[in-house]
């Protein structure tokens, strides 16, 4: 395989159709080709050491370049490369779902294994209309989500997903999918206290699933920080209250955990841990084999099952995938795990978090900096050059891609969403390389001041 980069991007360009491409623009986009990884660090084809600052794409969680998961892996390989799991099964998809269970929260004890994170959010609410069906109630089919939330690519998650301009040009069930306003604390008013907005938006849950009718909803679904949406962290108490709402109407509470899971805010499972709720079901992937090789899957609570189960009607769940429950990457997820409860990386996530935190909030003193979030180790700063609400999206990309450019010049990979720099570090960081991370960060934005400073689109 070449590792010249220009040869690589000859190739790409006339024939590799990336995820979210300008089809305009295809085969004129400047990517940098990655050659290699170790650790929380990743190298291009020019040499050039990065911090990866979005742990690939929020799933690195163990870092890169681990031998012992590529031994597991070509062991398995070398074992059993696959086998249908329509009416086979094997050991490293059962064992695995063992594991799942005994660290989900609740009575969350089936796995349904799918290939990924939209997968996962698919196959979860086509299991919610199944068992409506099979419970005779063919009505209640209607999903309620949240405006910025993500939740896949697929026809349902994307239906799901409520980022409007992810939606463009690409059809949507409009007619069962229902979004209701995010609980981003950014957003609330000043001279509103954290209770009452936080009873705002539980209210308009309620209220939501009023208008369409308890008869009609079938189902929440909410990531427990809205990550693609610029990391937004609802008020204390929201979730668990938003569970309470849903079990007053038999609505069901799925718990997207496709990011937080697997270590991400220092648990397994984020949603019991941090945020004090047992979902009906919850959603992961990514972390869950730290992005080595794909695997999604939801995790079902018993009581659904039961209520099927008792209506004695035989009903299949005729969903599922060429590669659900793949035995190398079932094989990849349990050696992953086995390196987090080793290495003891749940808790020092809960350690170093806090440092995590507090040196991304000396940011703030930037003058186009307008916001830093975050919890665990995933973060975002916010940076706007309009200095009023009626900011233009022209100026918010022209802020973002900036301080990406600057920052993988200096060193450091950031995920740039708009205006927001999101950081989700592999979690084996240590304040050494937080230091840094957020040192270049800092010396990234600066230079896209004085870039948009020279450039007429700021001033002081």
């Amino acid at each position: 395989m070449t590792s010249d980069s220009t040869q690589i991007l000859q190739k790409q360009d006339n024939t590799f159709l990336h995820p979210w491409e300008s089809i305009d623009e295809l085969g004129k986009h400047t990517r940098t080709v990655m050659a290699s990884g170790s650790g929380v660090y990743v190298t291009d084809t020019d040499g050039n050491r990065l911090l990866d600052g979005p742990a690939g794409m929020w799933c690195v969680n163990i870092g890169h370049h681990r031998k012992e998961m590529a031994d597991a892996i070509a062991e398995q390989v070398m074992r059993l490369s696959y086998t249908s799991p329509w009416s086979l099964t094997n050991a490293p998809a059962a064992i695995l779902a063992e594991k799942l269970s005994s660290i989900s929260p609740g009575d969350l004890n089936h796995v349904f294994y799918t290939t990924g994170g939209s997968t996962a959010v698919d196959s979860a609410l086509r299991f919610v209309m199944f068992r409506n069906n099979v419970l005779g109630k063919p009505d209640k089919k209607h999903i309620i989500a949240r405006a910025n939330g993500y939740h896949g690519s697929t026809y349902l998650a994307a239906s799901a997903s409520g980022k409007s301009r992810d939606k463009n040009f690409l059809d949507m069930d409009t007619e069962r999918f229902h979004h209701i306003s995010d609980p981003s604390m950014f957003d609330k008013p000043d001279d509103m206290q954290d209770a009452e907005w936080c009873q705002l938006k539980i209210d308009e849950l309620e209220q939501k699933i009023i208008s369409l009718g308890p008869d009609k909803a079938a189902a929440f679904i909410a990531e427990p920080i809205l990550a693609s949406g610029g990391v937004l962290i609802a008020p204390d108490g929201y979730h668990a209250a938003c569970l309470a709402v849903c079990r007053k109407y038999d609505v069901l509470y799925i718990s997207d955990e496709v990011v937080t899971a697997f270590g991400r805010l220092g648990h397994f499972f984020a949603s019991e841990s941090v945020f004090n709720i047992q979902p009906d079901i919850i959603t992961c992937a990514k972390g869950i084999t730290s992005g080595y090789i794909p695997l999604g899957a939801f995790l079902v609570s018993d009581r659904l099952i039961e209520t099927i189960q008792q209506e004695q009607r035989g009903p299949y769940f005729s969903n599922g995938y060429t590669y659900s429950g793949h035995p190398v990457a079932c094989a990849a997820a349990l050696k992953n795990i086995e390196i987090m409860e080793r290495e003891n990386l749940l808790q020092h996530v809960q350690n170093i978090a806090p440092y995590f935190q507090s040196q991304l909030q000396t940011l703030k003193d930037i003058p186009i900096v307008s916001d830093v979030r975050g919890i665990g180790l995933m973060a975002a700063v916010e940076c706007d050059i309009s200095g009023d609400a009626a900011k233009s999206l022209e100026q918010d990309y022209a802020v973002g891609d900036r301080i990406d450019r600057h920052c993988q010049q200096l060193g450091l990979l950031v995920r740039p969403i708009i205006n927001m720099c999101v950081m989700s570090p592999p979690l084996i960081i240590d304040k050494d390389q937080i230091d840094e991370m957020v040192s270049i960060l800092r010396r990234g934005i600066e230079l896209a001041m004085d870039d948009l400073k020279n450039e007429g689109l700021w001033s002081a």
